[in-house]
């Protein structure tokens, strides 16, 4: 006869939901949201089928997620005598949607941003902080948005060095 099976639970107040079950003492979970605390506990099957009385609970807490994925592309379309029209690509190179995301980066070169579609841009010094207009406030898993502005330039309009989003440092593209 082989071993008699165990029911994991996930225990949520008094009713439980079965998650997985296993005829050994160890079980993997998948399908859980990060940074999330869950209780669970197990019920043993006798060869008939029925359960036993349930467990202790434990709570465990997922990890935080990953930092984001992304990469940044970064280019000036086009350039005239005080002004230039730049373009920003971002990239989710991440599993799962970004949604209501924030960009951050900072002109070297004294540049600033005077309109931008695809987002929306506020700037203090050389400091730009980008957040999404309504059709792009969402990043596909491994799609991307494109955002655009124009600005004032400096002497040498210098591209950002670097770009963050949602505070996690994205690779160039």
């Amino acid at each position: 006869m082989g071993a008699l099976p165990y029911d994991v639970v996930r225990v949520a107040g008094t009713s439980d939901e079965t998650v997985a079950a296993s005829t050994t003492n160890s079980v993997t979970l998948t399908g859980l949201t990060p940074d999330t605390t869950y209780s669970f506990a197990v019920h043993a099957r006798d060869a008939a089928g029925n359960r036993s009385a349930r467990s202790a609970t434990v709570s465990v807490t997922t990890d935080e997620a990953a930092g984001v994925g992304c990469t940044v592309g970064y280019r000036a379309v086009n350039e005239w005598p005080g002004g230039f029209q730049g373009e920003i690509v971002i990239r989710n190179t991440g599993m799962t949607p970004l949604s209501g995301w924030t960009l951050a980066f900072t002109f070297p070169d004294g540049q600033t941003v005077t309109t931008m579609w695809g987002g929306t841009a506020t700037q203090s010094g050389g400091a730009v902080t980008v957040r999404p207009a309504s059709y792009t406030s969402t990043i596909p898993a491994a799609g991307s948005v494109t955002v655009g502005f124009t600005g004032t330039k400096g002497a040498t309009n210098t591209a950002p060095a670097s770009f963050t989003l949602d505070g996690a440092a994205c690779a160039g593209a």
